[in-house]
């Protein structure tokens, strides 16, 4: 599955900055087993096969908005799923502003 509208440092192959933080958040967040819900978006798949959706954590909070807010990731919008690239625009410019995250003082140094 993959996260409509960010994206997150790979930690996979080539680590990238602030990568092993925030794959740390979501399993924080998200230990194995847990039940989440998720929507596709108007294009359910990427050209690998994998789902793209957003997804709802228990308490209604949507994952890939938090990884946003928090400074796990930076937004990427891909039409046809870009009905809320705004929202997670905006969230990444107030991350940004506050200074957490990727945007933390020396964090990808």
């Amino acid at each position: 599955m993959r996260l409509i509208g960010v994206d997150t440092p790979d930690v996979y192959g080539h680590v990238e900055c602030f990568g092993r933080q925030a794959s740390a958040f979501v399993a924080r967040l998200l230990p194995i087993g847990s039940a989440v819900s998720f929507r596709l978006g108007v294009d359910p798949r990427d050209r690998y096969g994998r789902a793209l959706a957003y997804v709802y954590l228990r308490d209604g909070r949507m994952l890939n908005m938090l990884l946003v807010r928090r400074g796990y990731a930076q937004p990427l919008t891909i039409p046809p799923n870009d009905e809320l690239a705004p929202r997670f625009v905006a969230a990444a410019r107030g991350a940004r502003r506050r200074g957490v995250g990727l945007w933390s003082p020396g964090a990808c140094r």
